[in-house]
């Protein structure tokens, strides 16, 4: 028996297949069915069902999976405590969204280019929830996604917030209203999808103001929300640092609100099995970059 299969092993049952367990190491799949199959020869009994469409495990494979656990974590453990600086390698498929592809992503990439040249960055641009769905099912390796994070088997760590604004054409609201919500209701604003956590979070705050507001439900495209509301089809709620090149041309002005717009928290997210040193060096350059981005309030990590 060796880590390599064990490996093998717990990665095909945990993702529920053969191919996404290839995909995570680098290998063939044959090369996984390969390492499961001498694993299987070594304990003497079969670990996976075959005649079913996933990676079933057998009644074995189940009283295996806590310990290969424990073995490869173990494993990390141990190359943690020794750990030099090193240069990654291999690919890193990672998801972001709209708002980290047009502001920090260049400056990450950047870094990652200089520092790690062998590591393969596949970004992946998408809303948040559907980042963190591809997460579990082992699609993503990791994801820098907005709003809280609502499945199981993913562990998150907080990276900072960002201040969102509301955006108005400058002949729509006279510069320095406070929005309340008669104001509001005047008003019909543009919003992203029911999937965007940007569009979740100002449902939760017009709810608790009572707030009923005409929704344009416009795209799923920062950019494209930015359009309409330069051509005054409503106001929406962007990023404040965002939106400033347009403040600053005049083509939009911005809005307070009373209450204020929360501010939108961002999270990095991988698997909650997966303890990888190459996800906590990315995870570092991840907040650090944002930070210097200037697009967010970053605060420190947390453990």
């Amino acid at each position: 028996m060796t880590l390599k299969q064990l490996e093998a092993f717990y990665l095909s049952a945990t993702l529920g297949s053969f191919a996404l367990a290839a995909a995570r190491v680098h290998v063939t799949q044959s090369t996984i069915s390969k390492r499961i199959a001498d694993l299987e020869a070594w304990a003497g009994v079969d670990l996976f069902d075959r005649t079913a469409r996933k990676a079933a495990l057998t009644d074995a494979g189940q009283r295996l999976l806590p310990t290969a656990s424990e073995m490869l974590g173990l494993q990390e453990a141990a190359r943690a405590t020794m750990e030099a600086p090193s240069k990654l390698g291999g690919t890193c498929r990672f998801g972001i969204s709209e708002l980290g592809a047009l502001t920090w992503l260049p400056r990450f990439a950047a870094r990652i280019h200089s520092e790690h040249p062998d590591l393969a960055l596949r970004p992946h641009v998408d809303l948040g929830r559907q980042l963190e769905r591809q997460v579990v099912r082992g699609d993503l390796d990791c994801a820098i996604a907005s709003g809280h994070p609502v499945g199981a088997h993913v562990v998150s760590h907080f990276l900072g917030e960002v201040r969102l604004a509301w955006m108005s054409a400058p002949g729509r609201v006279a510069a320095g209203t406070i929005l309340d919500a008669d104001e509001l209701a005047r008003h019909p604003v543009i919003t992203m999808t029911e999937g965007s956590a940007l569009t979740q979070l100002f449902d939760a705050w017009a709810a608790r103001q009572g707030l009923r507001m005409e929704r344009v439900v416009a795209s799923n495209s920062l950019m494209a929300i930015v359009g309409l509301a330069i051509a005054d089809l409503g106001l929406c709620f962007l990023p404040s640092a965002f939106m400033q090149p347009w403040v600053d041309r005049g083509e939009l002005i911005r809005l307070e609100s009373a209450p204020p717009m929360p501010e939108l928290p961002f999270y990095f997210l991988s698997r909650d099995d997966d303890c990888r040193t190459m996800l906590r060096v990315l995870r570092g350059y991840v907040a650090e970059a944002a930070k210097h981005s200037q697009q967010t309030t970053w605060g420190p990590l947390r453990p």
